[in-house]
């Protein structure tokens, strides 16, 4: 008897320590990021997930700046959220890999607390069939871009820092740059090189307050996914339909509420969740529960994603078959 009363205890005070030391080791700390009277800053804000979020920041009384290439879609976007929220966005015109451009547009903006890292181009295609001139596209926007966009805005980001309290840099990856998908050779190098760039960053930037996340998204419904599922692979769209769409919008309220939290992970859906517990690595993390569930559910969440690619190859094979 007595045994199985220190079996049944050791059961609970074993993951009671853990708990325990998870508190006291988690790197970064939590903290809070205000929205409301800050300044945020969005690039590929003339649509998408990135007017998405300039609507919900300024309707939760934050200075929003909007950047995008397209002069026209920024008045169209501007004149949106005003008549939406009442709030006047600031525009400004810059190809975001065209550092000069990208650095007069910061200078003029001013002081940034929020940055959102948000410009992506997307052409799917098999590497074989895809010309360089396409790669090199989405590589320069997608990751050059983002270089570009923090360098150019860091001294804005960190001038007076200790005094305005503590700012994010956001950047919107995607589910692709969490796992490789068919079609999505040059994309998710693009996306997966932000995580890289992401974790550096944080180290560099812990120091001055700055506080970096990395957003998740599934396939959202976009003007840009329009036009993708047109031309995309067969084999991509059967692929990437084992995870869901969302709506913009959607998405935008888990990345606001992700940058507020500090999270360095933001997930948008169920399966980004999972993609991110069995992806966490060396990843930072604030939570000492959600590093508790990544630990505890780390073998489950493998299993889980060997089944996915089961799935995914199996699709493969079967197709292929059929062409044959």
């Amino acid at each position: 008897m007595a045994d199985a009363n220190f079996a049944y205890l050791s059961l609970l005070l074993l993951p009671l320590a853990l708990l325990l030391v998870l508190y006291l080791i988690v790197r970064p700390r939590p903290v809070r990021i205000q929205i409301k009277d800050r300044h945020v800053f969005i690039t590929g804000g003339s649509s998408g997930i990135g007017l998405a979020l300039a609507h919900r920041a300024a309707s939760e009384g934050a200075r929003v700046s909007i950047l995008a290439r397209s002069i026209d879609k920024l008045e169209a976007a501007k004149e949106e959220i005003l008549l939406a929220t009442g709030i006047d966005v600031a525009v400004f015109v810059a190809d975001v890999r065209d550092y000069d451009a990208v650095s007069r547009a910061v200078e003029e903006a001013g002081p940034i607390d929020v940055l959102v890292v948000n410009q992506g181009v997307f052409v799917p295609q098999e590497l074989e069939r895809q010309g360089l001139d396409e790669v090199r596209f989405m590589l320069d926007v997608n990751l050059m871009g983002a270089f570009n966009m923090i360098k150019a805005a860091l001294p804005a980001i960190k001038l007076q820092r200790r005094d305005r309290g503590p700012a994010s840099i956001a950047l919107m990856s995607s589910q692709a740059g969490q796992v490789g998908i068919y079609g999505y050779t040059a994309y998710s190098a693009s996306k997966f090189g932000l995580r890289g760039l992401a974790e550096a960053l944080q180290q560099e930037v812990i120091a001055d307050d700055i506080h970096v996340s990395l957003i998740f998204p599934p396939d959202t419904d976009t003007p840009g996914l329009v036009k993708e599922t047109e031309i995309r692979p067969q084999l991509t769209s059967i692929i990437a339909a084992s995870s869901g769409a969302m709506k913009a919008d959607e998405v935008a309220k888990k990345a606001l509420n992700g940058i507020k939290s500090g999270s360095f992970i933001i997930p948008c859906n169920f399966e980004g969740l999972l993609l991110s517990i069995t992806t966490a690595g060396l990843c930072p993390q604030r939570s000492f529960l959600m590093a508790f569930v990544e630990i505890v559910a780390a073998g489950i969440t493998r299993f889980a994603a060997l089944c996915f690619q089961w799935n995914w190859y199996g699709s493969i094979e079967n197709w292929h078959a059929k062409q044959n």
